[in-house]
């Protein structure tokens, strides 16, 4: 068969490749690649491969394998789009719409446990969140104001109102008043305590008074109105026997309180009560058993009513025509003390408030305790030990 060679031309011949193996030449074992008779060959590194392909496409020439590749590549790409299987004629636009990931439609009844369960949890830590706010509100402060003086069971008395109050939730103000002079034991008493609380001294001369107690509670209600304390004020004498619901009843007082006191008649042989008779919170009545206080508009004991210590200091917050200080009176008779200085804060029944509901429980009491023919020793301290020496058999 005859076959047509091209003659290279010298510049061909002496062209060297470096690809990091051989070069390329017109050398005869590198014709006989291009006889079609011959089916060896001498050297099969991939770098001779690459250049024989390279001269086939130049000995060919290069539009062959061109429309070749486009021929490929047109054919790839019709088989690229064009769709495979069988569809439907009837295709819809909500056929290609994106999937609904909403929740199913599924009607739950309230009977359902799980939704029940849910329901119950909701409520219970509703409940919580109420309770923990109603902790959380504020308590009005109490103001106790506790007249003292020098006598035998003094300390005993403070001791014993001290580890009540104590026990009170605060906010709790104590203002403890004495005659004269502040005592140092009386300091020690009220610092061991643990209550908050305020020692005034009354000066005035008590000595022509019956109850030496009038010049010392009007000592400490200067004391409020001097520095505008605001909470609930009581008079709670030392000798008294006070119950702590009594001082959480207080709390619910508006504006005046009163309650009934469970009285031990100086003959230390019956028990009277005095105080209000009570529908519910409305004051319609009032306890007695002494004749001698008949005529008193109202029949409270010192330790049975409390009131708002903003009367004192803002009058026009409670419609007080005048804005004169109220105090205790020392001109009245013994046991009148109580109802002249009520009249200066409320005017009828209908401005009080009876508690607790219906007037219905005994708070506190009045034991009238005579101690003053006790002999006690100055400063409650012994100085020397007793004379009498008891054998131990």
């Amino acid at each position: 068969m005859a076959s047509i060679r091209r003659t290279l031309s010298p510049a061909f011949h002496s062209r060297s490749y470096q690809n990091g193996a051989a070069g390329f030449s017109s050398s005869p074992s590198n014709k006989l690649l291009h006889n079609g008779n011959t089916k060896h060959f001498p050297s099969s590194t991939p770098s001779t491969l690459l250049f024989t392909a390279v001269n086939l496409i130049y000995r060919r020439g290069w539009r062959r394998s061109f429309y070749r590749c486009l021929f490929f590549f047109l054919i790839g790409l019709l088989f690229g789009i064009a769709p495979f299987g069988l569809m439907g004629t009837d295709s819809r636009a909500e056929d290609f719409a994106p999937p609904d990931l909403r929740p199913p439609h599924d009607d739950l009844l309230l009977e359902d446990p799980i939704v029940s369960y849910v329901a119950l949890g909701v409520n219970t830590r509703l409940e919580e969140q109420k309770e923990v706010a109603d902790s959380i509100k504020p308590l009005k402060q109490l103001i106790v104001v506790t007249p003292t003086y020098n006598r035998a069971f003094q300390a005993y008395f403070l001791h014993r109102l001290g580890q009540v109050l104590r026990l009170v939730k605060p906010p709790l103000v104590w203002i403890v008043v004495e005659e004269k002079t502040v005592s140092l034991e009386t300091a020690e008493i009220l610092r061991k305590t643990g209550v908050m609380y305020w020692h005034v001294v009354s000066t005035r001369n008590s000595s022509h008074v019956k109850d030496r107690g009038v010049h010392q509670r009007n000592a400490a209600l200067e004391h409020i109105e001097r520095h505008k304390l605001d909470g609930i004020v009581f008079f709670a004498d030392d000798d008294n026997v006070y119950t702590l619901g009594l001082f959480e009843s207080l709390r619910t007082i508006s504006r005046f309180g009163t309650w009934p006191v469970a009285m031990l008649e100086r003959s230390k042989n019956k028990a009277i009560l005095e105080g209000a008779v009570c529908n519910v919170s409305q004051v319609i009545g009032w306890h007695t058993n002494e004749k001698s206080k008949r005529l008193r508009r109202f029949h409270v004991d010192m330790s049975g009513f409390a009131f708002n210590s903003t009367i004192l200091w803002d009058p026009k917050r409670w419609g007080r025509p005048f804005s004169n200080p109220i105090h205790q009176l020392d001109t009245v008779k013994e046991g009148f003390q109580e109802t002249t200085f009520i009249e200066q804060i409320v005017e009828d029944e209908s401005q009080m408030e009876g508690i607790p509901p219906g007037c219905s429980r005994i708070m506190n009491w009045h034991l009238h305790l005579d101690t003053g023919a006790l002999v006690y020793p100055k400063g409650w301290q012994l100085q020397k030990n007793l004379e009498v020496t008891l054998s131990i058999k």
